[in-house]
């Protein structure tokens, strides 16, 4: 079960990845939904800067390559990285957790109900 399990999830990186790498590169350099709206209404020029406007990744390209769809691609690739890894930690942590809240069942001076009858 647990090869089945590590199989699917690179797998499903792998697949990710390719999407993030080439698929992006042909995304459309039009503005978005919101953005159309606030163009088309007439209120974009009020709107402000946000805090990692420049940053390293700022609108999804990676700062210092020239070639726009390879820098989507780049783009694409640490944000599917960052976010399996987030992922990743954050099932780690649930799995420590669980795993030690378990440890704590087993120990009959632990719970409450100690002291119930069981059938040895």
């Amino acid at each position: 079960m647990r090869s089945n399990l590590r199989l699917f999830l690179i797998g499903g990186l792998l697949v990710t990845i390719a999407l993030a790498v080439v698929v992006s590169g042909f995304a459309s350099s039009s503005p978005d939904g919101l953005e159309r709206v606030a163009e088309d209404k007439g209120f974009l020029e009020t709107a402000r800067d946000h805090l990692f406007v420049d940053g390293p990744l700022a609108d999804y390209t990676v700062e210092g390559v020239d070639n726009e769809r390879l820098s989507t691609g780049l783009s694409g690739l640490i944000g599917v990285l960052v976010t399996f890894g987030v992922g990743l930690a954050l099932f780690a942590l649930l799995r420590s957790i669980r795993s030690g809240s378990e440890g704590d069942a087993g120990n009959p001076g632990a719970s409450e109900d100690a002291g119930s009858t069981r059938a040895p």
